[in-house]
């Protein structure tokens, strides 16, 4: 399977404005820096640290890598302003953006992402960092609004259905439009959502909690919307996580099961965007994941 990764550029190939303006951000000249895996981005990921010794995380990227990349920077910036505080992510300490780059430096976690398969212990410990993020917040967009074209995606698969289409699929297109109707319907709420959440956006610290990291998307909807999506992650890796700890009504995950399902088959057949030559693959994994436990959802109501 492929992992979530793009084809980062290194500290080294940043260009010198930019590095100077991290510098400016932390207060001294970087002299360290060790490139981190993992994440769909083809721009930098690397815990610094400055000559004295005030360690960071930084991550920044170019247009010229990726035309969308920089907004996705930008987004996130936005996000992580409006957190409240005590929300377990790291705290944003500066951004450079001189209109092309855009660098954003955050507080560094000591912490390694989730092992994979995963295991029951850190299964337990996302569980428990996400009923912590369940809180009232304003300022950020709707997930419902987010995702409204993205859960059109059987639509659109229905008006050009490609050539490899599951049978299944193919026989169900009608249905599978229905449902994810229903699942936007059921996006609405007030809570925060991280909207991307994965073993690639969390971190264990060496205590065993959870902090959860890259909130580009981030914005309010029900609280059980990212529990869907770590289900989703812990049967990509080969596990599986029962629908209970999703604490919504089963039509409700139905139907959101069915709209990420069409999302993900939609974005799997669309060219790789550049410097994410593995995003495509990644998508289609998904979707080869979700179609069953849709139809394991359809069976058993």
């Amino acid at each position: 399977m492929v992992q979530a990764s793009g084809v980062r550029i290194g500290w080294g190939d940043l260009p010198g404005n930019v590095r100077d303006g991290i510098a400016r951000v932390l207060g001294g000249e970087v002299v360290e820096a060790v490139s981190q895996p993992g994440g769909f981005s083809p721009g930098t990921a690397d815990r610094v640290r400055t000559a004295a010794g005030r360690r960071a995380f930084v991550k920044a990227v170019g247009s010229a890598l990726n035309d969308h990349s920089p907004a996705m920077h930008r987004a996130e910036a936005r996000v992580a302003a409006a957190l409240p505080g005590g929300v377990p992510a790291p705290r944003l300490l500066g951004v450079y953006d001189d209109g092309d780059w855009v660098a954003l430096v955050f507080e560094d976690v000591d912490g390694r992402h989730p092992r994979t398969p995963w295991e029951d212990a850190e299964v337990a410990a996302a569980l428990e960092v996400l009923r912590r993020l369940a809180v009232p917040v304003a300022g950020l967009p709707s997930l419902r609004d987010e995702v409204r074209e993205d859960f059109d995606g059987w639509r659109r698969i229905a008006a050009g259905p490609p050539e490899r289409l599951d049978p299944w699929v193919a026989g169900h297109l009608e249905l599978l439009v229905e449902l994810a109707e229903r699942g936007l319907a059921a996006l609405d709420g007030d809570r925060l959502v991280h909207g991307d959440l994965r073993a690639d956006n969390m971190l264990i610290r060496p205590d065993g909690s959870v902090v959860v990291i890259d909130w580009p998307f981030g914005c309010v909807g029900p609280a059980w919307y990212d529990t869907l999506a770590l289900v989703l992650n812990v049967r990509l890796y080969g596990g599986h996580l029962c629908d209970d700890v999703v604490h919504a009504g089963p039509d409700d995950i139905t139907g959101c099961v069915a709209g990420l399902a069409g999302m993900f088959t939609d974005r799997a057949r669309r060219p790789a965007p550049p410097g994410l030559p593995t995003v495509r693959r990644f998508q289609q994994d998904q979707a080869d994941v979700m179609i069953p436990w849709l139809r394991e959802r359809l069976g058993a109501r």
